[in-house]
């Protein structure tokens, strides 16, 4: 009998889940599966596109096993798009003239960027933002550039943006409508955004669009005119005003298609012929909709697996269109009714302009939960979601103001309905969670997400699977095993009270004498080496240890950066970060880091932390760079150790008309108190000298605001991914109380925290919250004030510049070389080109040499 042939059009993220999907029913066991992809390359994370500009890679991207289509009999042919397709025969055929039979069709072609017909779209220097070649292109033409503009202000606009600041171009935001995110957030969260992506230094054009696009006598982009009369100074166009589906080939071989695009598909996700299956973005589903997020995509691949397989299923009617996202480093989230269009539906708003936070909920008259928007602040969204539909638990106002503002909600996944969706990228609920633990004998996340797929599309459901998976092992009686690592079954907190109690100074004794059994006498794992370096670092005055991070075993326990005391940059090279106490800098001072900047050719920055960084040495140069920079005082300012990193102010009362106490003064105290404090995760601090705050003192693990009567000392704030607001510890403080408590915080923190974990996670997460730490550090209640502070004052009596120490010992400086083997030459691939009189990474593009300029493709084309 003559194997069936099932034949796939396009391979991008729905096409690949199709084909999981095909796996997972046994299908390719009983079919030829044939898929004709146009791309050079196999299914990757369209999703995550953006994350090439940090580092990624091609292959990082992909998402597809090795081994995955050779091991299942799938013949895929890659840079090969199908360009016809005959019903009545049944074949399709690809650019190369292979034509292949087919007993049953599926489309997953996509959607094509759309490019607003403007004069001057074809320039060059115009690019669409959708495949990894697209980022090839751009990358390469943007060496060339200072400037650039996006149009489009959606999901992948904001995204595209964000891309071309990271490449050192002015950055430009030009969105018809009059926010951003429109479709996804209303007009509160629509100023939010922008206010925190203009912060980030773009500029924001809303409610005009791109009149004609210049150029210059070549066909180069010298600039575009607006909508509204203005005009944009720009090298460079990257079109984003949204997608439309690629539905070409459906129309010439007769299919049916919507009045404004889309392959038309009944709930089976079958086109007008049945043997024609259309799943993704270029299907029009059966409720009349062409969803462009890959949640939905992904539920049609499983329906139309389903129904080639002949089981039952549920067919697709429609999907939550909810989204998550991390844009520009900024949380933005969607989901249910976000823009209140029900009747008689009423907001409960949250919004704090100077964080860049804003919370809305929309809930019915009964107090159902109908849905919501959230920007800067989404660590609510996973529980949020799955709520939709019902009514919380806890009053709706408790649900949207901040950790500190206001009681808690006591709510956790725990408390969701087991129909509750946890995973809306593959349509994963509550129960089946459940059930993977129960049923399945799951007993690690990882299991559950094999078993499952949870946690495996977007990942803004792990935080949420992580506590189910838990509480469900517990409540089974299983002991979830909490120990850091595969080495030790010992939490961070726990081996720091082993360390401190036996007074151990060495890795080796630890793991030997502490470690799991299978794990004593050997090398340990790169988990644990750097936690276990950072406790005995923190502790080594205690314990009578060097507390020189690179002596002897404690230089192979420490991470990436800490082997050189400086922080490894994208091309290889290092940057040099001298501590600038409080902010505060003598002009003497100020010559020294621009005549070493001078004279090794070192990018310079004045950062956001009030200090000055260099950019750009080779590890070679290190060395003599610190070396001028200690003899004119300078010393380490640790941007490369989870430690204190700076203490920033403003100029208080000394200068400022508003000021009401020295803050410079306290701000240099309390740097040089704490410099060089080893502890679970990089420290931030500041210090405002009047209510007016402009220190940013609250968005800091320990922060200081001065009041007419003292200072007031708030913790646990961080800015970053996921920013939070620091709580209030204590109010009118003098200085020899202030010092004290924080000597208190810091040591209790360092104490009982986590592995990286934040003071601001470590306040959310420790029993008792800020109530239990301020009975502690304030009140004393376990009576480890005494301690805490004790451990401070060894701290502080032992502390040594590292660069100083460094510099003093030549053995010390043996390890600052490129090569072992030939320490005099310099590492070839560390190079730089000019750019804005300065100069940055010349980065190796990975493309090849032969890299196309723009996009070309026309919707006639059928794959992806």
């Amino acid at each position: 009998m003559t194997q069936p042939t099932i034949v796939l059009i396009g391979h991008g993220m729905v096409g690949q889940r199709f084909l999981e999907a095909l796996v997972d029913r046994n299908l390719t066991e009983t079919a030829r599966v044939v898929v004709f992809c146009e791309e050079p390359r196999a299914a990757y994370d369209r999703v995550q596109l953006t994350s090439y500009f940090s580092g990624r890679t091609a292959d990082d991207l992909s998402l597809v096993e090795d081994g995955f289509m050779a091991r299942h009999g799938i013949e895929l042919h890659l840079g090969d798009p199908a360009e016809s397709v005959d019903r009545a025969a049944r074949t399709v055929t690809a650019r190369s003239g292979l034509t292949v039979g087919y007993d049953t069709l599926v489309l997953a072609t996509g959607s094509y960027p759309f490019v607003p017909p403007v004069p001057g779209k074809d320039s060059e220097g115009c690019f669409v933002y959708r495949t990894v070649e697209d980022l090839f292109a751009i990358e390469e033409y943007a060496k060339n550039c200072t400037s650039g503009t996006v149009v489009g202000g959606g999901l992948l606009g904001l995204e595209a943006a964000g891309a071309l600041k990271g490449l050192g171009l002015t950055t430009h935001i030009v969105e018809f409508n009059a926010r951003l995110m429109a479709i996804q957030v209303d007009d509160g969260g629509g100023a939010a955004l922008r206010r925190t992506v203009e912060d980030m230094g773009l500029i924001v054009h809303t409610g005009v669009g791109g009149k004609e696009i210049t150029a210059d006598a070549d066909g180069a982009v010298t600039g575009m005119a607006l909508s509204d009369g203005s005009a944009i100074d720009t090298d460079l166009v990257i079109f984003s005003a949204g997608v439309r589906p690629r539905d070409q080939l459906a129309r010439d071989c007769g299919l049916e298609v919507g009045e404004r695009g889309g392959i038309t598909v009944d709930e089976r996700c079958r086109t007008s012929d049945p043997a024609v299956y259309a799943i993704g973005e270029c299907a029009l589903a059966a409720d009349g909709r062409v969803y462009g997020l890959v949640a939905p995509g992904y539920e049609m691949a499983e329906v139309a697996a389903h129904e080639i397989a002949g089981s039952a299923h549920a067919g697709f009617t429609g999907a939550d269109t909810s989204t998550k996202l991390k844009l520009l480093g900024v949380d933005v989230a969607s989901f249910g009714d976000a823009h209140g269009t029900a009747d008689g539906c009423l907001d409960v708003v949250y919004s704090d302009s100077r964080a860049g936070v804003y919370k809305k909920l929309v809930v019915s008259g009964d107090g159902t939960l109908l849905g919501g928007v959230l920007v800067g602040d989404a660590e609510a969204y996973g529980m949020l979601r799955p709520l939709t539909g019902s009514v919380p638990p806890v009053a709706p106002e408790q649900l949207v103001l901040p950790a500190g503002a206001g009681a808690p909600a006591a709510l956790g996944p725990s408390a969701l309905p087991d129909e509750a969706v946890i995973c809306n990228c593959h349509n994963v609920t509550k129960g089946a969670i459940r059930s993977a633990v129960t049923d399945h004998q799951c007993t690690t996340v990882p299991e559950v997400k094999k078993c499952t797929k949870a946690g495996t599309g977007c990942g803004s459901c792990v935080e949420a699977l992580t506590s189910l998976v838990n509480d469900e092992l517990e409540a089974s009686g299983v002991t979830v095993d909490k120990g850091l690592c595969g080495c030790f079954g010992y939490t961070r907190a726990e081996l720091y009270e082993i360390v401190r109690t036996l007074r151990i100074t060495t890795y080796a004794q630890l793991l030997d004498s502490h470690g799991r059994e299978e794990a004593r006498r050997g090398d340990g794992c790169e988990v644990c080496k750097p936690a276990v370096g950072s406790i005995i670092a923190s502790l080594a005055p205690t314990l009578g240890a060097s507390g020189y991070v690179l002596d002897g075993e404690q230089a192979a326990l420490q991470d990436t950066n800490d082997h050189f005391l400086a922080n490894l940059q994208r091309n290889g090279s290092y940057s040099i970060v001298p501590r600038i106490p409080g902010g505060e800098i003598t002009p003497e001072k100020l010559i020294v880091i621009g005549e070493v900047a001078r004279d090794f050719g070192l990018y310079t920055k004045i950062t956001g932390g009030q200090r000055i960084d260099l950019f750009g040495a080779r590890v070679d140069q290190l060395p003599v760079i610190w070396a001028r920079l200690v003899d004119a005082g300078f010393e380490s300012g640790h941007a490369y150790g989870k430690a204190l990193r700076t203490v920033k102010s403003c100029v208080g009362q000394t200068w400022c008309r508003y000021g009401v106490q020295d803050s410079v003064r306290m701000a240099i105290d309390l740097e040089l108190r704490y410099r060089g404090l080893r502890s679970p995760h990089k420290l931030k601090s500041a210090v405002s000298g009047c209510a007016r705050e402009c220190a940013e003192a609250r968005g800091k693990d320990f922060g200081v605001i001065a009041t007419s009567n003292g200072w007031n000392l708030y913790v646990g704030g961080n800015g970053g991914a996921d920013p939070r607001h620091a709580d209030l510890l204590a109010q009118d403080l003098d200085d020899e109380e202030l010092i004290r408590l924080i000597d208190r915080f810091l040591m209790f923190y360092i104490r009982t925290a986590d592995r990286l974990e934040r003071t601001s996670a470590w306040l959310e997460r420790i029993d008792g919250g800020l109530d239990h730490v301020r009975d502690v550090v304030v009140n004393d209640s376990l009576g480890l004030c005494a301690e805490l502070e004790a451990l401070m004052a060894d701290h502080v009596a032992g502390y040594r510049d590292e660069w100083a120490e460094t510099l003093n010992d030549p053995e010390r400086l043996s390890r600052f070389v490129s090569f072992v083997n030939a320490p005099e030459a310099p590492d070839p691939t560390v190079r730089f080109v000019p750019e804005r009189d300065q100069m940055k990474p010349d980065l190796t593009i990975l493309s090849g040499p032969s890299i196309p300029v723009r996009d070309r493709t026309l919707e006639g084309t059928s794959s992806r």
